[in-house]
């Protein structure tokens, strides 16, 4: 499935434990419809050590479903829906709240 939010883009969490954080998208995973987003949904890992790897208590972003997150209106820092318009030929992502391209 398609998604509109793209690496890189600046999102706000606007449901669950991270409600209301902002964060910059570093992956995502269109087939599972997930982002990982940077700081937001912390969790804890136990690495075994090995030969390359000290090992010890990891701090890392999981992934959070798409539908959680919301795009920043690049005008107003609010979050906003995606939209298409066609400009000089090409596709491009527009803001609902402002009009503005993304």
């Amino acid at each position: 499935m398609k998604s509109k939010i793209k690496k890189g883009d600046q999102v706000v969490v606007i449901t669950g434990r991270d409600k209301g954080q902002t964060g910059q998208v570093l992956s995502v995973q269109p087939a599972d419809q997930r982002v990982t987003v940077q700081g937001i949904n912390m969790v804890t890992r136990h690495r075994r050590a090995t030969q390359t790897n000290p090992g010890g208590i990891e701090r890392m972003e999981a992934s959070i479903h798409i539908s959680n997150v919301a795009l920043i209106d690049p005008e107003s820092n609010k979050p906003a829906r995606v939209g298409y318009a066609i400009e000089d030929g090409k596709k491009q992502r527009i803001s609902r709240r402002s009009g503005k391209a993304i």
